[in-house]
């Protein structure tokens, strides 16, 4: 059976391929959640090996973590201090249908463009989830990736190498500049491994209908976790919303 691309992209190379998405540069952005409102109990979706999961429970937030890669999750027991969320903290599901009951949380948050991974009407399930299981009133954060930004900025091509690996992506715009593919083959200890991913890119006009549509409604946009502002030059959509 051939797997989608989000199963395909993150397996257990990803660590070692960016190694710079690690505690020390999370720190900065889990600071920015707490000083913006998060805590309560708390949903990490996509934590992926679950460094912001780490460091908001480290912060005193009741936090538990969800991703579907089996593979980035085995990887967070290799975190420092890692006990604090193996005693049922993690949770492998898919974003689409959360095993969680309605209103059982106070916060969530969605980081690292980790939104527009499964279609227009994929993506609007991930949303009702997320509304869904926010308790009225609670607070969520949507780290986006700033789609004017993205389309400015484009690498079309970009070569990495490493101590034991090399990575080579190709990057372009589809469907009238609405979705960013990159093709990405990395080559790891003699052995090559290609995928596709294809994100969708979001317009804040598009995005305000669709968290209406879910009772959900927006308090503040920022472009970075400096608090910088949104605008065409900020490379991120940082949401922070509220369940009606």
């Amino acid at each position: 059976m051939t797997q989608a691309w989000f199963e395909e992209a993150f397996r257990d190379d990803y660590r070692a391929v960016y190694p710079h998405r690690d505690l020390e540069a999370a720190r900065p952005e889990v600071r920015w959640l707490v000083e913006h409102g998060v805590r309560g109990r708390t949903l990490d979706l996509c934590c992926g090996f679950g460094r912001h999961t780490l460091l908001l429970r480290e912060s005193g937030v009741d936090v538990f973590g969800l991703d579907l890669s089996a593979d980035l999750l085995a990887a967070a027991r290799t975190l420092p201090g890692a006990e604090r969320l193996l005693a049922g903290r993690l949770v492998r599901a898919d974003a689409r249908e959360l095993p969680f009951a309605s209103a059982s949380f106070d916060s969530l948050v969605n980081l690292f463009s980790s939104f527009g991974y499964f279609g227009e009407l994929g993506d609007a399930r991930v949303m009702a989830e997320i509304a869904r299981v926010l308790r009225p009133g609670g607070l969520a954060v949507l780290d986006l990736m700033n789609p004017a930004f993205v389309r400015a900025n484009l690498r079309d091509e970009t070569t990495r190498e490493g101590d034991d690996f090399l990575l080579r992506e190709r990057r372009s715009l589809a469907d009238s500049g609405r979705r960013v593919v990159k093709e990405v083959e990395l080559v790891r200890n003699g052995t090559a491994r290609r995928w596709r991913e294809d994100v969708r890119l979001y317009e804040l006009d598009e995005l305000r209908p669709l968290l209406a549509s879910h009772s959900l409604s927006l308090r503040s946009i920022a472009g970075g976790f400096a608090s910088e502002p949104a605008s065409p030059t900020a490379p991120r959509l940082l949401l922070t919303v509220a369940r009606g």
